[in-house]
């Protein structure tokens, strides 16, 4: 049986943890991370620890003093070893605010770790390309929360559903000016014209880490990026389509809807960032 680690304590996955007071259950009142495990090393972990430790900050979570990097490092890659994962494994890393109701004033911080093997072909450029569509029932609102990774996942969840029900492989969501914001597990960027272009953060997209940390190797070697508002008929121009999340690195869209795109600067840029440079 597989195990989890419950606020630093290693259980059976099957071993219930949490309360049903928990306010990340009740009210979405969490966020997660979900990080890459290769050779026994965390990808990204300090992309993923700024990441979560900011948005705490900026949901107001009392962090307590013993919640480090360094700790948090060692017990991921503890269960790991555990689960027999860590050549290649995924880790999910939830924080919730305690138990009790929408005022209680319980702010303890709790967490909960998971991991699971990964199939080491996902480490490999997609030959095959992804067919994705716009998600119509939902918008995603651009504000001071729009870019954090949160427990209230309910708009992806439903675009994954619609995607698996007419046999997507992603859905893209739009934000309240209709414009594009993110897919149900990446983030998205485009190639007109050899320029690079993703929605900037001011669109509601999640702050993805393999985001940040692709938009700054392409800079490095003067690629154009920008990052900006783009709306449909942009990515229906488009030349080129890809995908960009923790565990898949970067992914080739060859269709959406009558749009059909090619991968020449899709593949150099994973031959260039994801085959032969460690991340």
């Amino acid at each position: 049986m597989s195990a989890i680690n419950f606020n630093g304590k290693i259980t059976d996955a099957g071993t219930p943890v949490l309360q049903a007071s928990n306010r990340g259950y009740r009210y979405g009142d969490g966020l997660f991370e979900t990080m890459k495990v290769k050779n026994g090393i965390i990808m990204l972990s300090g992309y993923h620890f700024d990441r979560l430790l900011s948005s705490l900050i900026k949901l107001k979570y009392e962090i307590p003093s013993l919640f480090t990097t360094s700790k948090l490092e060692q017990e991921i890659i503890l269960l790991c070893q555990k689960n027999n994962c860590t050549n290649s494994g995924r880790v999910r890393f939830s924080v919730f605010r305690g138990n009790g109701g929408i005022n209680d004033d319980d702010k303890r911080l709790q967490y909960l770790i998971e991991c699971w093997p990964l199939n080491e072909s996902l480490d490999q450029l997609n030959e095959n390309g992804l067919i994705i569509d716009i998600y119509p029932d939902a918008r995603k609102s651009c504000d001071l929360f729009s870019n954090l990774k949160t427990a209230n996942f309910l708009p992806y969840s439903m675009a994954a559903l619609y995607a698996k029900e007419n046999k997507l492989n992603d859905c893209i969501l739009l934000n309240t000016s209709g414009n594009i914001a993110d897919s149900t597990i990446a983030n998205i960027f485009l190639i007109k014209d050899g320029i690079i272009k993703t929605p900037g953060l001011e669109e509601g997209c999640i702050n993805g880490v393999m985001r940040k940390y692709l938009i700054g190797k392409l800079r490095e070697v003067d690629f154009e990026v920008q990052e900006k508002e783009i709306r449909i008929k942009d990515l229906q121009k488009a030349d080129e389509v890809f995908l960009t999340n923790a565990i898949y690195g970067i992914r080739w869209v060859k269709q959406m809807g009558d749009s059909k795109y090619s991968n020449t600067i899709t593949a150099a840029i994973y031959n260039r960032f994801f085959k032969t440079i460690p991340l």
